[in-house]
């Protein structure tokens, strides 16, 4: 077999290093975002409900593409901190209207900080133009799945 046709190492190819290299991200933001009381898919849930009027337990699962177990699950959790209110919708009592409140709020501020920050430590070996580089080659990546309309 000549060395173009043997297999590359396990720790050479592409989804390993992905992996690791998000195992590594993931820890680096639980440490950031532990001590305010959050984890990364909650930080994510008070993003999207900053940036948007009242919106329905069923429209922000869809914003986040998670099923609606878990989305009640990670809105219990938030809701028992303080961090978000549900409240009946006026229009359709059907629907739970999900905000956050001023302290969801200041937790947002602070915690978005502290995961931007881990972000650059974290990119900080590449240098700022190959980790934006990096940025932006992901997300090409990533909306090559999506579809173009």
């Amino acid at each position: 077999m000549s060395d173009d046709q043997r297999p590359s190492p396990p720790g050479d190819r592409l989804g390993h290093l992905l992996k690791k290299a998000q195992a590594k991200l993931a820890r680096a933001s639980a440490e950031a975002l532990a001590p305010h009381g959050v984890d990364g898919h909650e930080l994510t849930v008070l993003a999207v409900l900053s940036g948007a009027a009242s919106l329905s337990q069923v429209e922000v699962a869809g914003r986040l593409g998670v099923d609606r177990t878990t989305m009640v699950a990670l809105l219990d959790g938030l809701e028992d901190q303080g961090l978000v209110e549900r409240r009946r919708s006026p229009r359709d009592r059907r629907k739970n209207l999900v905000e956050l409140t001023d302290a969801g709020q200041e937790c947002l501020s602070r915690a978005e900080q502290a995961r931007t920050n881990a972000e650059e430590r974290f990119l900080a070996p590449l240098g700022e133009e190959t980790a934006a580089s990096l940025v932006r080659a992901l997300r090409v990546l990533v909306a090559e799945g999506r579809v173009h309309g």
